[in-house]
């Protein structure tokens, strides 16, 4: 991050990819444990929570009404660890996220880099990033309930063998998923850059990061779908292999095979958080939004408990308008 503000609004996807591969490069200590003690357990969790379920959901697909008591506790047990999965999965992003963010605009404005200096910024951030999640997870209800709403219609079309109104489900479902869901998925990166950055989040930080999004919609979409896709064929080869390669691979050969992939998914999680960072630049620059590195210097510090001055803003936007 040492290139003038004015130069980032030029950056290509080549760019943003290459300047996120060098941050951790000026404090490589700083991200190994930040990796080690954050985001390796977040994508440890991910690929290894299939190895828990699978076992139950294959018992109850086996023998659902053999017990039906044998049958309430395996379902119990699968909720149980759903739920807790889901509080870990959230927990770990969010905290990474902070991490992340807090140790490159540090960087960025030359303000001191350790991991316990970015530990003790976590739980003011942490606090911002939940109330912008919270909203963003209302959000991503009102699309996972309209998603729903047409995979029903999709199915009575075709059990009534409706071809046009089949068609036009799937295509609905198609733009929803693909257009929509990569859309409120960058939104939400974003947010969550602007509400550790500046000083709103929740439903600001939301809007603040719609305005960020425009002009460079195209290059998040590639970026979110290029890091979705990515993920989604290190989950499909480490259930192929790991989970369901029982009688085909050895115990030795699984192993192996899901180290490599958790290992390939951690740099993955790292490198996506690091261009998260460096995008929110991006952004700022081709709006012409000038970031006061002295201002926004004061504003992590605010987060170590350092005096803020009262007037300190981060937001170079037309104060006077």
């Amino acid at each position: 991050m040492d290139l003038a503000p004015e130069e980032l609004q030029f950056f290509s996807i080549p760019d943003i990819l290459g300047e996120s591969i060098s941050i951790p490069k000026r404090s490589p200590k700083t991200f190994y444990l930040i990796t080690l003690a954050l985001i390796f357990p977040l994508s440890f969790a991910i690929l290894a929570h299939s190895l828990f379920t699978h076992p139950i959901l294959t018992q109850l697909q086996s023998h659902p009404l053999v017990d039906p008591a044998q049958t309430r506790h395996e379902w119990t047990l699968l909720l149980t660890f759903q739920f807790f999965y889901l509080i870990f999965l959230f927990a770990f992003s969010l905290l990474s996220t902070a991490a992340v963010v807090f140790t490159v605009a540090s960087f960025y404005t030359s303000k001191p880099v350790s991991f316990s200096s970015t530990i003790s910024a976590i739980p003011k951030v942490f606090r911002r990033l939940f109330i912008t999640f919270a909203w963003v997870s209302l959000l991503m209800f009102v699309y996972n309930a309209l998603l729903i709403a047409f995979l029903v219609i999709f199915v009575i079309a075709v059990d009534n063998h409706n071809a046009l109104l089949s068609f036009l489900a799937f295509m609905v479902i198609l733009v929803l998923f693909l257009v929509v869901h990569v859309y409120i998925t960058a939104l939400w990166h974003l947010a969550s850059v602007v509400s550790v950055l500046e000083p709103v989040y929740g439903l600001a930080a939301m809007k603040k990061s719609y305005e960020l999004l425009k002009g460079r919609v195209k290059m998040a979409f590639i970026l979110v779908f290029g890091y979705l896709a990515i993920c989604a064929v290190i989950g499909g080869i480490f259930g192929s292999i790991v989970v369901h390669g029982g009688e085909r691979h050895g115990v030795f050969g699984r192993i192996v095979v899901g180290g490599f992939l958790v290992g390939v998914l951690v740099i993955v999680n790292l490198v996506g958080l690091l261009v998260q960072s460096v995008f929110y630049y991006v952004c700022k620059s081709y709006h012409h939004q000038e970031i006061d590195k002295s201002a926004l210097y004061d504003h992590l510090g605010g987060y170590l408990g350092e005096y803020v001055p009262l007037k300190s803003s981060i937001q170079m936007e037309n104060l006077d308008a």
